[in-house]
């Protein structure tokens, strides 16, 4: 079993759904995202996405757009992603860690470290930094078996994303290579765009469980804790990504850890209330 596994298979014999806070790589400051890693685990976190800076993030809205942008001006890539890991890991070997990205820095990262023998060097290095799990938002199902068959064979689960438009052919297509979870995007747009509409979620969930037997998290929307106990109610996982970053856009350096755990501790405590 994966991380991944064994952490949803605890969370579900404790009654418990697990929470999935997503941070951008790099951000606010260059040299934080260990420290600010293991607060959020210290706040209730159960699975950390951490989201690799990219120049053109298609799914990304405004707010982790700009998230991004800062990261990259620091000179974060991919490479130093996985340090970040490799430093998390130092003391935290149970807390799953995921990537999310999109295909170009995976795929001009196997370029630069090409190495004969090697499919994928990135999944290899990736493995050896202790990632759990990839969710690439521009990989469709149907062109990555061989990209998921190599994860798995890492230990590493590949993660898909689904959204309120998602055919019953396309969650087939998401069920024969995902695992893990699956991410459900709860609104048509971006991240951070529009109001959640709670009751749309709890209708589209039997839907997706029809086709589709790992955990179910959902994420877009969520931004404070009375909607995460709510969606936590039908979903296996609640995912938060823009209300952090935007909580920790203006911290200052000492404060960042602290920020991020008092957040995530008051929707822990909400989920498990």
């Amino acid at each position: 079993m994966s991380r991944i596994d064994t952490t949803f298979a605890a969370l579900k014999t404790q009654g418990r759904k697990a929470l999935i806070p997503f941070v951008t790589a790099g951000f606010p400051f260059p040299d934080v995202t260990p420290e600010l890693m293991h607060a959020m685990v210290a706040g209730g976190a159960d699975v950390i996405e951490l989201g690799v800076p990219f120049s053109d993030p298609s799914a990304d809205g405004p707010v982790i757009q700009k998230a991004g942008d800062l990261a990259l001006s620091y000179g974060i890539g991919l490479v130093q992603v996985l340090a970040m890991v490799r430093d998390f890991r130092k003391s935290n070997q149970t807390t799953p860690v995921v990537l999310m990205g999109y295909a170009n820095p995976i795929e001009r990262y196997d370029q630069k470290h090409a190495t004969a023998g090697v499919s994928s060097p990135f999944v290899r290095d990736a493995a050896d930094a202790g990632v759990d799990g990839v969710l690439v938002v521009d990989y469709p199902p149907e062109e990555c078996e061989a990209f998921a068959a190599d994860l798995r064979a890492h230990q590493m689960d590949l993660i898909f994303l689904l959204a309120p438009t998602s055919t019953d052919e396309r969650m087939e297509q998401v069920a024969r290579v995902a695992s893990g979870y699956v991410y459900y995007v709860s609104l048509k747009g971006v991240t951070g765009a529009g109001t959640l509409d709670t009751d749309a979620v709890a209708a589209m969930l039997p839907r997706i469980r029809r086709h589709i037997q790992t955990p179910v998290g959902v994420g877009f929307g969520i931004r404070d804790g009375a909607t995460a106990k709510t969606i936590s109610q039908v979903a296996d996982a609640v995912v938060i990504g823009s209300k952090i970053i935007q909580l920790l856009e203006h911290a200052p350096r000492h404060e960042v850890a602290a920020v991020a755990q008092t957040f995530l501790s008051g929707v822990r405590a909400a989920m498990d209330a």
